[in-house]
């Protein structure tokens, strides 16, 4: 008899070929299968796009950020006012009919700027617009005085180290890009010190400035001497250089009053549609809800959270419940590494196999063009056949790679990953700044960079496979 069951499976092998048997027993869809699956979905991604850019959800991204920027202001990780915005947010999450609204404790740094100020005294007078940087540490309470050199990269200042002793290093670096730049804020405090020096300024990461100093967090090393640091506008920086390069002697006086306390409690702020089908499935949409303690932090990143939110909304108000559960998480202590962002991933990493995607909108909500996506090869065929839903608002690019810290820690162990990509030509204007603002947002391209997030997070919640990987 077992010969006979044998022969009859070899008999089945050539017609299931290559292709591995699901949980329940049936076969995986071809990829023409899941073209014709997503494809039905064309009425649904109308239906979200009218809502999002036409109908009666037209504006209220823009608008809900707008009451929130402008009541609760800047949020920087360990402060009052973050403890309100997370109040804040769980109360509207609630009345906005969301389910499972909740809060996730965690513990974030906490750091204030305190009173700054810097002044060239020489060659001449002038005022010099500063910003400390996120855990530099207080000059002596009289202030800094020493003379300055100025370099435009690290490599000089290595050649020059031993002119480097007792002064104030000016970094003058040229905006590249931001990856390619950023590491001048995050480091230089420490290659100054390095050659001892007793304080750093850098030039703001800023590909465009109105003499506007940005800021962001930086990093000190257990084995070299802590310095203050702060980040000036491009406008003085380059003014210093071109002194340093006529021979010009410049003094400068600094005082900061920077102060680290110990960690703070705060939350991840949590809510759910709860899937009808595969319910403990996740589809992760994200932003984040700390900034800078300048500005609103309506760029960065309240456009990025609140479009998060206007997703659930929309599908709640089409009536729709997707297959997994759609769960929005609104960060903690972005801005100071992803502080909120590892503590949910070690919470939750031992349901990682339920995480169909993460996706993170933290790049500005400006006019969008398609998806940055991570994930093989045949996740990314699904995702561009999904993006091609969005043909009629013409966003259906997919571009290589997700970007977003929160969501790097899913990513680096397999899980598919999705970013919003928008123009980001003025981003870095406003980035880090008091600049950041709700003038900066624009309520039409809010309502289409929701569309796009909101139809495909809803897709892919409610396809019947989860995206391979």
């Amino acid at each position: 008899m077992k010969y006979l069951f044998l022969i009859f499976f070899m008999n089945l092998l050539p017609q299931y070929a290559g292709k591995s048997l699901r949980k329940d027993d049936s076969y995986p869809k071809t990829f023409e299968d899941i073209k014709n699956e997503i494809a039905g979905y064309t009425g649904v991604a109308k239906a979200i796009i009218d809502l999002a850019v036409h109908g009666k959800a037209q504006n209220r991204s823009y608008d809900r950020l707008a009451v929130f920027a402008d009541t609760i202001g800047p949020r920087l990780s360990g402060s009052k006012n973050l403890d309100a915005a997370i109040k804040y947010m769980f109360s509207a999450l609630q009345e906005d009919g969301l389910e499972n609204v909740h809060l996730e404790p965690v513990k974030v740094p906490h750091w204030e700027r305190g009173e700054e100020f810097a002044m060239m005294l020489k060659p001449r007078n002038h005022s010099i617009a500063i910003l400390g940087l996120g855990s530099s540490i207080a000059t002596p309470p009289e202030g800094i005085t020493a003379e300055v050199i100025v370099v435009a990269s690290f490599d000089e200042l290595h050649k020059r180290a031993q002119e480097a002793k007792g002064k104030i290093v000016v970094y003058n670096e040229p905006f590249i890009s931001y990856g390619e730049t950023v590491r001048y804020r995050s480091q230089g405090a420490v290659e100054a010190a390095k050659v001892g020096a007793v304080a750093s300024l850098i030039r703001s990461i800023a590909s465009f400035s109105i003499h506007s100093p940005h800021t962001g967090w930086q990093d000190y090393r257990p084995d070299v001497p802590r310095i203050p640091t702060a980040c000036i506008s491009v406008e003085d920086a380059e003014m210093m250089s071109r002194m340093s390069l006529r021979g010009t002697k410049i003094v400068v006086h600094l005082k900061m009053g920077a102060k680290t306390y110990p960690d703070s409690p705060s939350f991840n702020t949590v809510a759910e549609i709860v899937g009808s089908k595969y319910p403990e499935q996740i589809v992760l949409v994200s932003g984040h809800l700390d900034s800078w303690d300048v500005g609103q932090g309506a760029m960065d990143d309240g456009g990025g959270a609140f479009i998060s939110w206007e997703a659930l909304s929309i599908i709640k108000d089409l009536g729709l419940r997707p297959k997994r559960t759609l769960r929005l998480v609104l960060w903690t202590a972005e801005e100071q590494g992803g502080i909120g962002a590892e503590q949910y991933y070690q919470l939750h990493k031992e349901n990682i196999s339920n995480f169909d995607i993460v996706m993170e909108s933290d790049e500005g909500t400006f006019k969008p063009s398609g998806l940055g996506f991570t994930g093989n090869a045949r996740a990314r065929d699904i995702v561009k056949e999904i993006m091609a839903l969005l043909q009629p608002i013409n966003v259906t690019d997919v571009y290589d790679n997700a970007d977003g810290t929160d969501i790097d820690y899913w990513m680096r162990d397999g899980v598919p990953g999705a970013s919003l990509r928008d123009d980001l030509s003025k981003y870095f204007w406003f980035h880090h700044s008091q600049g950041d603002t709700m003038t900066v947002q624009d309520p039409n391209q809010m309502n289409l960079c929701a569309a796009v997030w909101t139809v495909v997070s809803y897709v892919i919640a409610d396809m019947e496979e989860m995206l391979p990987r």
